[in-house]
């Protein structure tokens, strides 16, 4: 069984529904409904189909953990190309609306993914194409981050020559620059978009359009082109003092790191200003280089956006915050080297278009911090070198929201530069969602809208047939051994605990062949199927509808909530 069930008997006979419905005109009906995970999930990917496929796939479908595990590989690179990396670095919304949280604790769903991208990482495994026969049309790819990886992953499949220009040296945007080897590893990194490449993607490096190659060029060229060209440039405070050595934007430093220069700041204090996934990042790596750093931030840790695990991190690894505090200017000596940060005390106001309360200065409170070295960790936004055309006037790039189609017919646009800095899993969708729309361009059709079934709730299951178990725990490595070295801090599941927490999955709104139906049914109107007589992998019973009186007892009983009474 996919899930542990309570084991519950009744005796058959009418005198099992109390409710007296024998004359009910309602029949029951199996219908799928989209579980909330995969409703969260910006890139659509199948959380219920990956996490049963292994869950299920030595009961039900007689498959060895290996053969299952590659089958959930193939179901979730059909949306994500990169499920090693999302596995360490997707901040995991699906986990937040996991039914499952409600009966005791979420699916570890982010951990399941990592182990299942490893898996195919270290088993070598292959994408495969929709169709053998390749199309004429080549479509242009402006970017080698996670937008431009998906978008390419996605038509690739479909039979396109893509080539993708990047104007950095190797391949990942801001995975690779601007995210730790501590958190992902470049060898991860490398070996998913390789698996991408072997689809017969080509990547040219060091290749900036609109300076090495002009838009205008690509669009003689190629039959579409998508710009994912990333958010890569960080924002300055505004502040007296901050210009010249000794303040760098933390997008720059870690893009120093991660490309391997060497940034000196050992032995100094480092001031990192802000409260996102940049600034916690930047603040440890400081402190694996050497650093004594420290986080100033004008809100509350509340506010802080930044993944809480990530803040646990930061802390756990003695790393203090300054909250409600903001920078005034930057302290310099006679020389012109920073010594210290004048900052003021902040209260928390009136919510701003943020959601987020509005930090207020506190008159008459600016107080002095000691500082070597300052990094603005505040924000980031495109370069346009070359492309102003497609240039907003708020400094990002309109698209069609359905699309990704920018202003200009043919030319199309995901990631950061269109939702404002948003997830790696974002990037990817948008990827994903232009690669479709560049399909229907190129050949000439509408695309269709989508309609997916209903999400089930909670409320519509009986969750009580579910035993509680207990959530796998992340593997981590102890704060004291970590924090002097780059090793990757979190450690991939072993077989035996990832299928225990797939089993955990409630397989909301998909039958996993419980047998309540069947086994609740005092009018024989339920048919078990043998393996030959399934039209589906999960489909397990049929109605017989002309013994059935509507009582709604299958429907009262099925702990996923496939049954719909109509």
């Amino acid at each position: 069984m996919a899930v542990v069930l309570k084991t519950r008997k009744r005796e058959i006979g009418a005198a099992t529904y109390s409710r007296g419905r024998e004359g009910s005109h309602l029949r029951p009906r199996y219908a799928a409904k989209t579980p909330p995970c995969n409703n969260a999930c910006p890139m659509g990917n199948d959380i219920r189909g990956f996490l049963t496929g292994i869950a299920q796939g030595e009961d039900l479908f007689k498959l060895s953990m290996e053969e299952a595990t590659e089958k959930a590989w193939r179901v979730l690179t059909n949306t994500n190309p990169l499920p090693a990396v999302l596995g360490r670095v997707c901040p995991h919304p699906c986990e937040t609306d996991c039914n499952r949280q409600f009966k005791d604790e979420a699916i570890s769903i982010n951990q399941i993914e990592r182990f299942i991208g490893d898996y195919g990482i270290n088993n070598k495994l292959a994408h495969e194409k929709i169709s053998d026969q390749g199309k004429p049309e080549k479509v242009a790819v402006i970017g080698a981050g996670p937008a431009g990886i998906s978008a390419a992953f996605q038509l690739a499949k479909r039979g396109y020559p893509v080539t993708i220009f990047e104007a950095f040296p190797k391949s990942g945007g801001m995975l690779r620059y601007g995210i730790p080897s501590y958190r992902l590893p470049e060898e991860i990194l490398d070996a998913e978009v390789a698996a991408v490449e072997a689809l017969g993607v080509e990547i040219k490096y060091n290749t900036r359009v609109g300076v090495d190659v002009s838009i205008d060029d690509l669009k003689k060229d190629f039959d579409a082109i998508f710009l994912g060209i990333g958010a890569h440039e960080g924002w300055t405070l505004g502040i007296p003092g901050e210009e010249g050595e000794g303040v760098m934007s933390a997008v720059e430093f870690l893009n120093k790191v991660n490309g391997g220069e060497d940034v000196d700041v050992k032995g100094k204090k480092v001031l990192i200003i802000g409260g996102g996934n940049s600034a916690v990042d930047a603040a440890r790596v400081s402190l694996r280089k050497g650093a004594e750093p420290s986080i100033v931030y004008r809100r509350t840790k509340d506010e802080m956006p930044a993944e809480e695990e990530e803040i646990e991190d930061t802390e756990a690894e003695g790393i203090p915050i300054e909250i409600l505090a903001a920078p005034v200017e930057i302290i310099r000596d006679g020389s012109g080297k920073v010594t210290g940060m004048k900052a003021i005390k902040m209260e928390l106001g009136e919510p701003d278009e943020s959601g987020r309360r509005r930090p207020v200065p506190v008159e008459g409170s600016e107080f002095t911090i000691e500082a070597d070295m300052v990094l603005p960790a505040i924000g980031q936004g495109p370069q346009f070198g070359g492309i102003e055309a497609f240039k907003d006037d708020k400094g990002w790039i309109t698209v069609d929201e359905a699309t990704g189609q920018t202003s200009e017919e043919g030319v199309y646009a995901g990631g950061d530069v269109t939702n404002h800095l948003g997830t790696v899993t974002e990037a990817v969708g948008l990827g994903h969602k232009a690669a479709d729309a560049i399909d229907y361009y190129i050949r000439g059709e509408e695309m269709p809208k989508e309609y997916p079934p209903p999400v089930i709730k909670y409320d519509k299951m009986a969750p009580n047939y579910y035993e509680t178990a207990v959530r796998v725990q992340k593997i981590v490595m102890d704060p004291g051994q970590r924090k002097s070295n780059f090793d990757e801090v979190v450690t991939t599941l072993g077989n035996e605990a990832a299928l225990e927490e797939t089993k955990r999955c409630l397989s909301c709104g998909m039958c996993f062949d419980c047998g309540n139906c069947y086994s609740f049914c005092s009018y024989n109107a339920i048919k078990k199927l043998g393996k030959d007589d399934r039209s589906h992998e999960h489909e397990f019973y049929k109605f017989h509808l002309d013994t059935c009186v509507g009582c709604a007892k299958c429907a009262e009983e099925c702990p996923c909530g496939y049954i719909d009474m109509a």
